[in-house]
């Protein structure tokens, strides 16, 4: 506990008279904000000066003028990964939040934000949130529960943490984290416990696409330029109406409104698709073969950047790989290149897609024309979605490299270049490596396998003493929900479950503990990520917490100021890591005292202003010239902009600090010796600087073995996929040629997303709800008439293990042989007292064929109830959804590790005792399913028995050693998969 020092408590300036609000904005601002474009885009936002006072009429009392006084506070959103600023309105009186509206101070959303920002006041004020610590007091799901005290809760979880490490069962421990919301901060947690838990919902989330972009250049997302692009290439809309969706869809229209065309390429006519100039759906998995056509059509026509091309890839490689009787030069390998590809034709990717010849050619040509500026993203879609999908943002990244327009304005970067993570006063080590979040079947997965996790523990490979859900929902958000719901129940497998939740899932239903954490408005975290050509650092922080202590109120810590007894994350892991080693003896504790006040527990105030001091460049000197110090900076503005126009950062110079002791190898990479002498460096990964071209030039390059961009991938040769080291085409497990469709198969597509919900977290979000509320199936008009079907229909849906029934909705804005589903709802809830009543359906869940069989069925819909809100009566909508990620078996990518989310389904019209919301599921045969795409691995060591490539991203990275299996240790042999039924083809 602490009280704000005066250090860092935020100077305030004098606040105007308590009076009405001027109806007239100001002309100019005199106090302009970090990050605002222009004074007249701040007419819209209360100048910075009044943040401490503002004053404005209360909408409620319309059409009286009634003056209310507020307090504006800057946080973030935590309601998808843009988090994008805001500014709480916090009333003075009570130091109630009223709303929330955008930060104009933020650089990546610049003031404005979706319609999920402002829902954020839901969050806050939902009648059915959690308030208190619960504890489980019947079986698992049973629905009762009793009020615990803090203490108690962290007690019984530290004394089961502590002795798992005491007893060296360190991957018994399991951080299980779903939307992360923040840069570091859990991992530096894991790593100072020891622990190798950190699990993430990753491979059902964008593993294809991460593999995909590493293998090029290390980096594992894009960040593409919009606003200044010539052509933008979007592969299907999800980032854009999801992820970033609100800092990219500005981007996007101001370089449409400069005259960059827009390329959409998704089998439905998503919100973006209809911004498009071109629109193109082929038939999904297709997506690389349509990249490859245009690839060999530039490489054919010579309309390529060859400077760029000879000075950046590893062509030296590719030549020694697969052509050794060629001659070493660059003009050999282009016409290797050319020749490699030749078979790519527009005919050929037209017979795969589905799509007329004319419009690949279109597209194609549009690209040739980019002039260098191509903005592209791939995130989900179709490499989230297909076998062998990460293969579309590797022939993604080919086109961009070969227009020349990677890291070029109006090109495509590497997120590395526009994210910024400032790490904590020291960064701890472990030696672990947990085979049940990081297993040998899988050794280039990214990243953590967490959806086998049930699996690996019912045969067997482990336990787990603790597991953490955090704001997570597995039982509902990952494909076969029952096997997950079966492990969770048994106490043999799972010892004590965790569920740390603002509200009420469908997973917290089967925890022992259930602790409150909070929304955007209640919690600190750091955050970056790539929303343009620069870097930025925004501080999400508790607004009340903040506003008393500008008011000169002393705060012990943020459940002081929070609703209920709401705690904010990052105080409760300093408790809990002091009770897990309170006299210091296991070396965890000392990663949590104050850097100010040795042997005391650091503080959140401490910890935070120590990384605003000393990590992040800048701050300092512009908090210094508004008489601040960087803490008071940040609690002011909620964000700062680190750097502005970063283009071309592999052409940086490196200089002579970080050139001393360098050594070039063969490749030219510059490498200093590692602090650890145990494991002998790597070729191109451990201790690397750079790279020193052929003309004497030393420069940061990328963050491959090479320190360049790999055509060929040594890494795909090293760990048994030779056949893969260049980008390729992987024809799918739903290609055109699997399925029947006079048979009735469709291809169903279960990943799109609406841009107004969030997961599982806007069930409690009611201005959410009443915008979206429907699951219909939609379903293009032929394929409708082929089942005989029309709008309002019920249909059953086969999958691999059940089976699912929906409501159709005939449409032509999705291609024929495919069917959609949002993945938003199918929200329910087992017990009236737990839940969201604004969007789940009371079911039941039986066993009508035995053990491995399992029904969900629903029991009531949504409806109107009783609260201290009254909107909770006005409810009119009543569609709870289906719930179709329980009726998927796992199906993992053998090379990434991504599920493979797009589903062969043989359509039928409803069964006679069908009802809306059915889910059944058979699984024993999940396990079959699960079995046959473990199949498809090659259990592989590396050179010098390494377990995985270390230059691939890996959370709570180990030191080296623990990269090296011991001497003489055999890779891991995949168990029988049994009778190859069904399954995918390659």
């Amino acid at each position: 506990m602490t009280e704000t020092t005066p250090r860092d408590a935020a100077p305030t300036r004098p606040a105007p008279p308590a009076t009405a609000p001027d109806d007239t904005p100001p002309a100019h601002d005199p106090h302009p904000l970090p990050g605002a474009r222009t004074h007249e885009h701040l007419r819209n936002f209360p100048p910075v000066e009044n943040w401490d006072h503002h004053v404005e009429y209360d909408a409620k009392a319309h059409p009286r003028k009634v003056p209310r006084e507020y307090m504006l506070v800057p946080t973030t959103c935590f309601n998808c990964e843009s988090a994008c600023g805001l500014l709480a309105y916090v009333d003075k009186d009570d130091l109630s939040v009223k709303k929330v509206e955008g930060n104009p101070a933020h650089p990546g959303s610049r003031g404005r934000n979706c319609a999920k920002g402002p829902a954020t006041i839901n969050q806050i004020d939902d009648p059915e949130r959690i308030l208190h610590p619960l504890r489980r007091v019947a079986d698992r799901g049973g629905g009762q529960w009793e009020q615990v005290s803090w203490d108690a809760a962290l007690d019984d979880i530290a004394g089961r943490i502590r002795q798992a490490i005491l007893d060296g069962r360190h991957e018994e421990v399991t951080y299980h984290v779903g939307r992360p919301g923040e840069d570091g901060f859990a991992e530096r947690m894991l790593q100072a416990w020891g622990v190798d838990g950190h699990n993430s919902h990753t491979n059902v989330c964008s593993s294809g696409a991460r593999f995909g972009q590493t293998l090029w250049g290390g980096f594992d997302r894009p960040s593409p330029d919009h606003s200044n692009a010539k052509v933008i290439l979007l592969f299907s809309s999800h980032l854009e109406t999801g992820h970033y969706f609100n800092p990219h869809a500005q981007r996007i229209m101001e370089g449409k409104g400069a005259g960059a065309k827009l390329v959409v390429v998704d089998p439905r006519m998503s919100n973006t698709a209809s911004h498009a100039d071109v629109w193109m759906a082929p038939w999904p998995g297709s997506e690389a073969a349509i990249l490859l056509a245009i690839a060999s059509h530039l490489l054919r026509t010579r309309r390529i950047d060859e400077p760029y091309l000879r000075r950046w890839f590893n062509w030296e490689t590719y030549l020694a790989e697969l052509h050794p009787d060629a001659d070493r030069t660059f003009e050999a390998f282009l016409d290797r290149l050319e020749a490699d590809y030749a078979g790519y034709t527009f005919a050929f990717a037209a017979e795969e897609s589905q799509v007329p010849v004319e419009r690949i050619e279109e597209l194609a040509s549009l690209v040739a024309d980019c002039d260098h500026r191509l903005s592209a993203h791939i995130w989900r879609s179709a490499a989230a979605g297909n076998l062998g999908g990460w293969q579309v943002a590797r022939c993604l990244w080919f086109v961009l490299a070969l227009t020349g327009s990677i890291g070029t304005r109006g090109g495509t970067s590497p997120n590395g270049w526009n994210k910024f993570i400032p790490h904590g006063p020291d960064v701890p080590a472990h030696d672990h490596w947990n085979p049940l979040v990081w297993p040998g079947e899988y050794p280039m997965s990214t990243n953590e396998m967490s959806i086998l996790l049930p699996h690996f523990l019912q045969e067997g490979r482990g336990r787990l003493e603790v597991y953490f859900s955090r704001v997570f929902n597995p039982i509902w958000t990952y494909p076969d929900g029952f096997t997950w719901m079966k492990t969770l129940s048994d106490p043999e497998k799972v010892g004590l479950h965790v569920a740390l939740t603002p509200t009420w899932s469908e997973t917290a239903e089967f925890a022992d503990y259930v602790l409150p954490v909070g929304h955007a408005t209640e919690r600190h975290d750091t955050h970056s990520y790539e929303t343009h050509a620069a870097k930025w650092l925004g501080f999400r922080q508790p607004v009340q917490r903040v506003a008393r202590e500008r008011l000169g109120r002393p705060v012990g810590d943020t459940r002081d100021t929070n609703p209920g007894e709401v705690w904010e994350e990052n105080e409760l892991w300093f408790d809990l890591s002091w009770r897990i080693d309170p006299d210091g003896s296991l070396g965890i504790r000392r990663h949590f005292e104050s850097p100010y006040r040795p042997g005391e527990k650091v503080t959140v105030d401490e910890y935070y202003r120590w990384i605003f001091e000393n990590r992040v460049p800048g701050l300092t000197e512009k908090a210094e010239a508004e008489g601040m110090s960087p803490l008071q900076y940040m609690r002011r503005y909620g964000v700062v902009e680190v750097a502005t126009d970063l283009y071309r950062q592999d052409e940086r110079t490196l200089s002579a600090a970080e050139l001393e002791g360098t050594v070039p190898d063969e490749q030219g990479v510059l490498r200093k010796p590692t602090d650890d002498d145990s494991v002998p460096p790597l070729i191109g990964e451990a201790g690397a600087v750079g790279v020193r071209h052929a003309d004497g030039t030393a420069t940061a390059g990328w963050l491959t073995p090479s320190r360049r961009l790999e055509v060929y991938s040594t890494a795909m040769r090293d760990w048994g996929w030779p056949e893969h080291t260049t980008p390729g085409y992987i024809r799918s497990h739903i290609a055109r040629s699997e399925i029947d469709l006079d048979a009735g198969d469709l291809v169903l597509v279960p990943t799109f997303r609406l841009p107004t919900l969030i997961h599982t977290r806007s069930g409690n979000a009611k201005y959410l709800n009443e915008i979206a509320n429907s699951h219909p199936l939609w379903l293009h008009t032929r394929d409708a008439q082929r089942h005989g079907v029309v709008t309002d229909d019920l249909v059953r849906l086969s999958t691999a293990i059940g089976y699912l029934v929906a409501r159709v909705w005939v449409t032509e804005g999705i291609r024929p042989g495919v069917c959609a589903l949002s993945h938003h709802m199918g929200r329910w809830r087992l017990h009236e007292t737990e839940g969201s009543r604004w969007v789940q359906g009371l079911v039941d869940i039986t066993h009508p064929d035995g053990p491995d069989s399992w029904k969900l069925r629903y029991r009531g819909g949504i409806e109107p109830f009783e609260s201290d809100d009254p909107d909770s009566e006005r409810i009119w909508w009543n569609d709870p959804g289906v719930h179709q990620n329980l009726a998927f078996g796992v199906q993992p990518d053998p090379w990434s590790g991504m599920h493979c989310w797009l589903q062969k389904v043989r359509m039928e019209k409803a069964h006679s005792g069908d009802r809306y919301g059915d889910v059944y599921v058979d699984t024993a045969r999940s396990r079959e399913v699960y079995r046959q795409w473990l199949a498809k691995t090659r259990p592989t060591l590396g050179p010098g028995g390494q377990r995985r490539p270390e230059f691939l991203m890996r959370p709570v990275k180990p030191r080296r050693r623990a990269f090296r299996v011991d001497d003489g240790a055999q890779p891991p042999r995949t168990p029988d998969p049994g009778p190859q039924e069904g399954g995918a083809s390659g």
